[in-house]
């Protein structure tokens, strides 16, 4: 008779991925963008950033990251608590900066849009549920 306790339930594993994110400031206006319909989590909305690579630090990410997906150079100004989401697939460690926009004109690479909104207007935008945390720690600033 087999014992109940002996039985072992296997989590199907995910992968972990650290990604770094930047909310830019640019007039008291915020950018934020959609994702494409082609990508994961199609058309939700997110703070623009991208997967830490094991040869940077997290700044380099977010500095390299915005270049390639947005065009613009930005200078960090801090850092927010990260947030931890596990989707059914990968489990995503999202490290927030708050960045002003110092060079170049906006041209997305990756993204459906993006638009400027005030700090009062972006809990009104279906977010990625890993950006949620680190929206509210800002907009509670």
């Amino acid at each position: 008779m087999a014992d109940i306790n002996s039985k072992v339930t296997r989590r199907k594993s995910i992968s972990r991925i650290k990604v770094a994110c930047a909310i830019i400031e640019i007039e008291n206006k915020t950018l934020v963008v959609q994702r494409s319909e082609k990508m994961s989590l199609p058309l939700k909305w997110e703070f623009p950033g991208g997967k830490v690579e094991s040869n940077e630090t997290d700044e380099e990410c977010i500095k390299r990251e915005i270049k390639e997906e947005l065009n613009i150079h930005i200078l960090v100004e801090k850092s927010l608590r990260p947030s931890n989401f596990d989707y059914p697939n990968i489990s995503i460690k999202l490290i927030p900066f708050i960045a002003k926009n110092i060079d170049g004109e906006i041209r997305l690479k990756e993204h459906q849009q993006y638009v400027f909104l005030a700090k009062e207007e972006l809990s009104k935008l279906d977010w990625a549920e890993v950006d949620i945390p680190i929206l509210k720690e800002y907009l509670n600033q």
